[in-house]
């Protein structure tokens, strides 16, 4: 604690003594950057258990979200014009300046970017920007703005625009009359939606909800209400979200891994390709490894991954592995091509790759000679859970 107390130093030595400490905080960020750019660059948060550099750089290096996504993108810019390691270093270039010049920056432009961006604010690299990369005039822009409504107290879920809604109609308040497209707004405008859809909790087992709706979601969500509003009189959209969800999940289980309440007797195995899983199989390892990555980790970490995850073979179909309970497991996607890369090589897997996306882009087209002689199973990588394997090649 009393190495922060600085209470006792002169002005004239805590001034020198910041600016020591700055410098050399930029002259480690720039080291961070390149260490990050060349952990990304050779993947070592796979053999971690983290299906990607955002989440190792998350979970085990504990960055916050904003900080690992801009510190990724810096390093990536850096890796590829090298250069932007010593304006960072130097204090030339802040981290949200590598971040803004990133797109923009070629072979052709990186050094003059670099130097007319040289100890600029972020709002100067901005019209920096604009001026070297003017975008299209904004088109006219009318809105009808509602007026403010008052607070609920415990009814209101959450701050802004984010309220509780009884029921959505298409002549509520605020209805764009003539819309410029992109996430534009005038500067009166109530503030932009974010870029992505967000769940933000409130309290306990309470979250807000905030998302962008195109014109057919809308008359879909308006359609859905009407129907239900002999059970659901009030319209309330978390409801009907509710419900919509419950009706969802199970045709998307039945996709994904086959689920049913009526599993029917497994009938003789007519497929004579090698990938091939039969549904029971889906559905027993599915509760088995609880719809999550079992890769795991040296040091026993299993990935937390549950998104673009993947049946695989434990023993690779191409060594005999077969399509059981024991010879299936769940992998994301990261962690099924490291391990097709660990076993056949990263330059092997990248040509079959390119040759699945070529074959994919001509679909009309017969599978080469070359492919039908190779062996099957050493190929592109098993198909994301609940896909059926594509006959074989005759």
């Amino acid at each position: 604690m009393k190495r922060y107390a600085l209470s006792h130093l002169s002005d004239d030595v805590l001034l020198r003594d910041l600016a020591a400490v700055v410098a050399r905080e930029r002259s480690t960020t720039a080291e961070v950057l390149a260490h990050i750019a060349e952990v990304d660059a050779r993947k070592l948060y796979l053999p971690a258990a983290y299906p990607s550099m955002f989440a190792y750089c998350v979970g085990e290096l504990h960055f916050s979200e904003d900080a690992a996504f801009k510190r990724i993108k810096a390093a990536r810019a850096a890796r590829r014009f090298p250069a932007i390691f010593d304006a960072v270093a130097e204090g030339r270039l802040h981290l949200s300046a590598a971040v803004m010049l990133a797109p923009r920056l070629t072979e052709d432009t990186v050094d003059e970017l670099l130097a007319a961006a040289t100890h600029k604010s972020k709002a100067e690299i901005e019209q920096l920007l604009a001026e070297r990369f003017p975008a299209p005039a904004l088109p006219a822009w009318v809105e009808a703005i509602p007026p403010p409504s008052p607070t609920r107290g415990d009814e209101q879920r959450a701050p802004g625009p984010v309220e509780e809604t009884r029921r959505l109609v298409p002549e509520c308040a605020g209805q764009v009359l003539q819309q410029a497209p992109g996430p534009v707004q005038p500067p009166w405008s109530p503030p932009p939606a974010p870029d992505r859809s967000r769940v933000k909790p409130l309290a306990p087992q309470r979250y807000a909800l905030q998302v962008t709706i195109d014109q057919e979601t809308h008359d879909a969500l308006c359609y859905a209400q009407e129907l239900l509003s002999h059970e659901l009189p009030s319209g309330d959209v978390a409801h009907v979200l509710a419900m919509a969800l419950r009706a969802l999940i199970p045709q998307l289980e039945k996709r994904k891994f086959a689920a049913t309440n009526q599993p029917r007797p497994r009938r003789p195995d007519t497929s004579v390709h090698p990938r091939h899983i039969a549904p029971d199989v889906q559905r027993a390892v599915w509760r088995r490894d609880g719809g999550q990555c079992t890769f795991v980790s040296e040091d026993g970490r299993r990935c937390s991954a549950r998104r673009f995850v993947e049946f695989d073979h434990a023993l690779e179909v191409a060594r005999g592995g077969e399509a059981t309970l024991e010879g299936i497991r769940l992998r994301c996607r990261a962690h099924n091509q490291y391990q097709a890369e660990c076993t056949f090589g990263a330059e092997f897997m990248r040509h079959k790759r390119l040759a699945a996306a070529a074959a994919r882009a001509e679909p009309n087209e017969r599978v080469p000679a070359a492919r039908r002689a190779e062996p099957s199973g050493v190929g592109e990588s098993l198909c994301p859970a609940g896909k059926a394997a594509p006959p074989a090649a005759r």
